[in-house]
């Protein structure tokens, strides 16, 4: 089933994960997934892990989602340095495991890589990307959307028009980088509706379990850490059994006050750690009665 075809119940509740490192076998993902499919998500999005050392696992992963466990599977796909060819045995992989959703992205640039080098490979941006699979056909696409801006793009009327512009070559839906203050969605909400982007965006939610990540993923994607938030990181960061329940109280009331407002869907990224994804979810009765009431369709 096609994600956008989701968004036609709302909220959509999503989850991510990422693959095992490459040395790794696969099997050590099975248990994560095991454990996040009780939580009866609409779909599970596979990374490619940082850098997109772990390629060669997604589209297995999203098969064993999709064929095994029954449930979408949302594949990433980047590319930073692909070649046409390269990005055209990935979809005939991703056809062959019956995979109709994609996360298009252009991708982390490799270690030592000079962006300004034009040896992009043939994509530049994620926009070209879309495009590509677009033409291709049989495929519903996802693409980013950075609420705070994207950190490469210091103009954030520029960063809006890239955003229109992977609309225009195709993108189905929108998936949102993570942020910890709500406001700066709503404000982002508003101006996709003046720039008249209509499409389904879901919110990622990122629990914070252990200060130092954190702030190591914020400072590579330029999230905002909020008063609030970094009074909880002070008091509780080194203490992690304290962090991670004040870190899953931090993100069930983000996606409580979320929901209040209306928004498409919730993409929590679980780091795979399975029980604090069910940690949050136990935390909102809202969403279990979304499930109970049959919200995700089948």
């Amino acid at each position: 089933m096609k994600i956008k075809e989701f968004f036609k119940n709302k909220p959509v509740i999503s989850l991510e994960i990422f693959p095992p490192k490459p040395e790794a076998p696969i099997d050590t993902i099975l248990s994560t997934i095991d454990q996040l499919s009780d939580l009866k998500p609409a779909f599970i999005s596979v990374t490619y892990g940082a850098g997109g050392g772990t390629k060669s696992h997604t589209v297995k992963i999203a098969d064993i989602i999709k064929n095994k466990y029954n449930i979408e599977a949302l594949a990433h796909l980047t590319c930073v340095g692909a070649t046409r060819a390269d990005i055209d045995s990935i979809l005939e992989q991703l056809r062959k495991s019956n995979i109709e959703n994609i996360m298009a992205l252009r991708g982390d640039f490799p270690a030592g890589f000079d962006p300004t080098s034009g040896t992009h490979g043939q994509y530049k941006y994620a926009g070209n990307l879309i495009e590509h699979i677009k033409k291709a056909g049989g495929f519903c696409i996802g693409a980013a959307c950075y609420p705070e801006g994207h950190i490469e793009c210091p103009d954030k009327v520029q960063d809006l028009k890239h955003l229109k512009l992977k609309v225009e070559k195709g993108a189905d839906f929108l998936i949102t980088q993570l942020f910890f203050d709500n406001e700066m969605f709503y404000s982002f909400k508003e101006k996709l509706e003046i720039l008249g982007v209509n499409l389904p965006v879901s919110v990622g939610i990122m629990p914070v379990i252990n200060k130092k990540q954190i702030e190591r993923i914020t400072g590579l994607c330029g999230a905002t850490i909020p008063v609030k938030f970094r009074r909880i990181l002070d008091k509780y960061g080194y203490n992690p059994a304290a962090l991670k329940e004040a870190g899953i109280a931090y993100a069930a009331e983000q996606i409580i006050d979320l929901l209040s407002f209306g928004v498409d869907g919730i993409h929590l990224y679980t780091m795979n750690r399975p029980e604090v994804a069910i940690g949050i979810i136990s935390q909102i009765s809202e969403i279990r009665s979304f499930y109970d009431s049959s919200n995700i369709p089948v």
